[in-house]
């Protein structure tokens, strides 16, 4: 049969010819900012659904600030009345993910005073150096910013980050000093500038890869069309797949 390649993005995709989806390789790549809730919870749903739907899961981390500009578009938080609603349906999300998410007590300074930009830094260097530990090190992230209201832009947090998923100290703070270095800036570049080019213009950018064709998917409600595209199931959130074994209720991808 003829192989296909699928990358998700809003709309349905016809292929030509039928296609065993069980005999292809997929690749789904997420693109994210632990600036972005929204990813978190792509995030954890992804890592829960990798071995049900036998993917080959991609973490991409970017940097969210650069794809608002690139797009020319702007973060829903600067409407006020979205700005209102979004506390809430996070709230929901949380829960209905099994997801500890608890927006910080300051969203404004935590957006856009302070950023993402180290952490996202931090992150393309442990994709290059220690790639095992790019996962551990984004939910940790997503875990000060999201539900234990701290700030991700110091050095002890980061380096705390690190130590949790059980990279040394001395592993730790060399990661944190490669922020600066031009080898992870351009990395964090190149990454931003792949998702623009493909057509991101927010957080979660989700790419489907079947064979020798891709889709575009924007947002961590479009699972139910990714697993369409994927012909898989989807069966809700999953949340037997999490595990709760510290005090938190953590969406940990099992």
């Amino acid at each position: 049969w003829k192989v296909g390649v699928v990358v998700i993005y809003g709309h349905a995709l016809s292929l030509a010819s039928p296609v065993h989806l069980s005999v292809m390789t997929k690749v789904v790549q997420l693109f994210y900012d632990v600036i972005s809730p929204y990813s978190w919870i792509g995030f954890e749903t992804l890592c829960r659904y990798r071995q049900r739907w036998r993917m080959e899961l991609q973490l991409c981390p970017f940097f969210l600030g650069g794809i608002l500009k690139g797009s020319e578009n702007k973060s829903p938080r600067l409407v006020p009345v979205k700005a209102q609603h979004i506390d809430k349906d996070l709230i929901r999300l949380g829960a209905y993910y099994s997801i500890p998410i608890r927006p910080p007590s300051n969203p404004e300074e935590a957006l856009f005073g302070k950023g993402s930009l180290s952490a996202q830094r931090l992150l393309t260097a442990i994709k290059l150096k220690y790639p095992q530990s790019l996962e551990g090190v984004s939910r940790e992230l997503w875990l000060r910013i999201w539900s234990r209201d701290e700030d991700i832009t110091l050095h002890e947090s980061l380096q705390h980050a690190c130590l949790a998923v059980g990279l040394t100290k001395e592993a730790a703070n060399d990661l944190i000093g490669q922020i600066e270095s031009q080898e992870v800036k351009n990395e964090l570049r190149r990454t931003t500038q792949e998702a623009l080019d493909l057509g991101a213009f927010g957080a979660p950018f989700i790419v489907a890869h079947l064979g020798d064709k891709k889709e575009e998917f924007f947002g961590s409600d479009r699972m139910e069309l990714l697993a369409h595209m994927l012909q898989e199931q989807w069966e809700g959130p999953l949340v037997e797949h999490t595990i709760n074994s510290l005090p938190t209720n953590r969406g940990w991808c099992v």
